[in-house]
């Protein structure tokens, strides 16, 4: 027990994210290990793809999760703490969501993988069922896949939380303070650099990634779609 606390004192910031569940129930699941050769380790890999599994049943409700039991009949956090004595390693269930919607069409895309659905980056985009499949099928994957680019923070500048915009002026405050500009010209930059921090992070006005000159609402106009279209979307990368 001693050794397992000392161990659990340590950071854990190498791991995986796993993806389960279909195109309309979709959920993904990080979990944290200390090295990046631990992550590749077979044992870690087939609890984590089967743990996978099972937060896509359980719907990301992680108290669930810990008490559901694995094909060995122990529970989930049993297994954990198994698997922690045998790797050596501090070993922890770090974020977890699930995204159905009704009407709704779920589209995944890993970057970095490491064995089936098991990687280092995952994104999961939901659209509307608002067009014959066929046409959605070409976009959502194009989204997905510009979104693990462009790492949006929200839909639209609106939607991007006053804490973010908040420690974005406080950087760019911080910036100008020493520059020497009048107050006036200062402030009339400030603003000019978060309408620009807005546009960037926001996935509608950020630039297509296949096609740079156009924007995300381009391409949605292009196909007769409105952003409404765009329902849901998460990313997650280990490290950040």
């Amino acid at each position: 027990m001693q050794k397992l606390q000392k161990k659990m004192s340590r950071e854990a910031k190498e791991g995986v994210i796993a993806v389960s569940g279909n195109d309309i129930k979709t959920s993904f699941i990080e979990v944290n290990c200390e090295t990046d050769f631990v992550a590749k380790n077979d044992d870690f890999i087939i609890f984590v793809k089967e743990l996978s599994d099972l937060n896509n049943l359980c719907s990301s409700n992680l108290n669930k999760l810990n008490n559901t039991q694995m094909k060995n009949g122990k529970s989930v956090e049993d297994n954990l703490v198994a698997l922690i004595a045998k790797i050596g390693e501090k070993i922890t269930i770090g974020r977890t969501k699930t995204l159905e919607h009704e009407n709704c069409i779920n589209f995944i895309y890993q970057h970095s993988v490491i064995k089936d659905n098991v990687s280092k980056l995952a994104v999961i985009t939901t659209l509307f069922k608002n067009k014959p499949i066929d046409d959605l099928e070409i976009f959502g994957k194009q989204l997905s896949m510009h979104i693990a680019a462009s790492n949006p923070i929200a839909l639209i500048p609106d939607n991007i939380s006053n804490e973010i915009i908040n420690k974005e002026q406080e950087l760019i405050a911080e910036e100008l303070k020493n520059s020497g500009k009048p107050e006036e010209i200062a402030k009339k930059i400030s603003l000019g650099k978060i309408n620009k921090f807005k546009e960037e992070n926001s996935l509608l006005t950020q630039d297509w990634v296949m096609e740079p000159k156009k924007k995300v609402k381009d391409i949605l106009n292009e196909l007769g779609l409105d952003k409404d279209t765009i329902k849901d979307f998460v990313r997650i990368k280990i490290g950040e």
